[in-house]
């Protein structure tokens, strides 16, 4: 999920710089989605590794 996030933010900075505007906001909206999406998934892990232990 952190590859996506990462190619979607590659992918709203080549599109601003060309000048593409709305694809560069729609990447960084979906970048910005994924990256919270994998940072809660993160801690739901941490938090069900720790009660295994």
């Amino acid at each position: 999920m952190l590859r996506w996030t990462v190619t979607f933010i590659i992918l709203a900075i080549i599109a601003g710089i060309f000048g593409f505007g709305g694809i560069a906001a729609g990447a960084a909206s979906i970048a910005k989605i994924l990256f919270f999406i994998f940072i809660i998934l993160f801690i739901v892990s941490l938090i069900r590794g720790k009660k295994s232990i």
